[in-house]
This record gives C-alpha cells, sequence and structure tokens, in this order.
C-alpha cells in the first residue's frame, strides 16, 4: 500500500436547504486516503457517511472546503471514482453482459475497439465469476448476483477509486458473507483504492486498513479514525480466533455504542 495521499478531504462542510430551513449534516471533514488503501465509513443512521461518499464522487458539492483526488479538485463525477449502491441500479431491460457495455463503452468507446469494449465487459463479468449470467436480466438472477454485476460495472471502468455505499446491506447473511470474502480478492487484483459506507462492524473489521467513526448528526463530524492492522490476505475463520481482531471490533463498538450511543427514533 502507498502511503501517499490519494484523496485529500480539508475542512469539509455539507448544508442541505430544507422546508424546515438549513440542515448542517457534516463539518468540519478532515480525511486522507492513500492509493491502494481500504477505507470503511461507520456510523449510526443519520451521521452523513452517504453525504461524504456523494462528495467524494462529485454528486455534490460542498458548502465548505475542498475535496482532492489525484491532486485534482473533485467538482463532479469522473470515471476515475466509480460507485456501488445498496440498490444495484442496473437497467432492467438490459442484460447482464449489457449493463456493464453500458458502462465500458461511455469510458473507452472513443479510443477502443468494440472487440476490445467487449473483451473488457467478458474479463468484468468474469472477475466476478458470473460469466454464465451474461445474457440473463437482472430479473432473472438473485440479489447477490445482481450486486456482482454492479461491482463488475464499476471495475471495468477501471477506477481510480471504487466508492461503495452498503454494497451488501440488503443481503442475507451467507450471501453477504460470501461476497465480503470475493471483494477481498477482488481488490488485492486490482489494488483499487476503497472506500465504503457500512453499518456493519465485522465488515469493517474485515475488509478495512482504516475505519473512520462518525459523531451522531447532524452537524456530524469524524469521531475516531481506527488503522486496521491485520496481515492480508485475510481469512474470516482464522480471524474470528485473533485476538487483534476481537481488539479492533471492541473499539468500533466502544465508540459507536458507549461514547456515541443513543436510542434510534422509530421512523
Amino acid at each position: 500500500m502507498n502511503d501517499g495521499k490519494y484523496i485529500e478531504i480539508r475542512n469539509v462542510a455539507q448544508t442541505f436547504k430544507t422546508a424546515k430551513g438549513n440542515f448542517p449534516a457534516l463539518r468540519e471533514i478532515d480525511l486522507d486516503v492513500a492509493k491502494g488503501e481500504f477505507v470503511a465509513l461507520i456510523g449510526h443512521s443519520g451521521c452523513g457517511k452517504s453525504t461524504l461518499l456523494n462528495l467524494i464522487a462529485g454528486l455534490t458539492l460542498p458548502t465548505q472546503g475542498t475535496l482532492i483526488a489525484a491532486g485534482k479538485e473533485i467538482a463532479g463525477p469522473g470515471p476515475d471514482r466509480a460507485m456501488v449502491f445498496q440498490n444495484h441500479s442496473l437497467l432492467p431491460w438490459m442484460t447482464c453482459e449489457g449493463n456493464i457495455h453500458l458502462a465500458v463503452e461511455r469510458v473507452f468507446g472513443k479510443t477502443e475497439s468494440k472487440a476490445r469494449l467487449k473483451a473488457r465487459t467478458a474479463a468484468a463479468l468474469a472477475m466476478v465469476g458470473l460469466s454464465h449470467a451474461a445474457h440473463k436480466r437482472p430479473g432473472e438472477i438473485s440479489g447477490g448476483m445482481k450486486q456482482r454485476v454492479g461491482i463488475a460495472r464499476a471495475l471495468s471502468m477501471e477506477p481510480k477509486v471504487l466508492l461503495m455505499d452498503e454494497p451488501f446491506g440488503a443481503l442475507d447473511a451467507l450471501t453477504r458473507a460470501k461476497l465480503q470474502d470475493e471483494l477481498l480478492g477482488i481488490v488485492a487484483q486490482t489494488q483499487s483504492t476503497v472506500v465504503m459506507v457500512t453499518h456493519d462492524v465485522d465488515e469493517a473489521v474485515l475488509l478495512s486498513d482504516k475505519i473512520v467513526m462518525m459523531t451522531n448528526g447532524p452537524a456530524a463530524t469524524i469521531g475516531e479514525v481506527l488503522r486496521v492492522e491485520l496481515p492480508r490476505p485475510r481469512d474470516r475463520v482464522s480471524l474470528a480466533e485473533d485476538s487483534r481482531y476481537q481488539h479492533y471490533r471492541k473499539a468500533v463498538i466502544d465508540f459507536l455504542y458507549t461514547r456515541q450511543g443513543h436510542v434510534e427514533k422509530a421512523a
């Protein structure tokens, strides 16, 4: 992993205008992400995790402060940053292959041949183990497979940064675990820089190099940054008995439920 700063976030604040007046979502956010680093954003609902991810994606611009990726200010979305949502966001009328090819064509269509675009699409499907489902539509495959197509679509663009907003949040526990393990393998292969929003403490510790723990909203900020110094490749079975894993897990739980604990109101 490179220790250089790849993403730099400086004094960022985000306020939204609402019918009830201004809503301060984030304040005083300062964060560095190194090239090849896996960073998890964790905190209670309403702590601005997704807001921060959207700012890195360039989907929204900050009310205050600056965000920089690869030395350039983030002024909007770009192919260097690809997003994977909790809802897979696949086009239902297109096949798995078609959904990925659309992204590939958008990024590489002006500079590469049709054969090369097709090869990129096939390679992305193969990376997530879905070559056999290339001609199926989203309605014909499981939720876990849809998320794998979403990840493949993002990776097919060869982004410098992979942004993931609770990508496994809607899946059952076994499917979630399988995709977490697959993601570990994919990130090791691609050496991608990843920023991922999660509610899941075990997911954060298993996957991350660094866990960014957010204070409660409104006007949420970074409460603590925890470095996870567990060797890679990581294996969930052996880590379950590892005292270091338990230490990191306890640190996150202590922050969330002791220092930031509150009873969330029913919707």
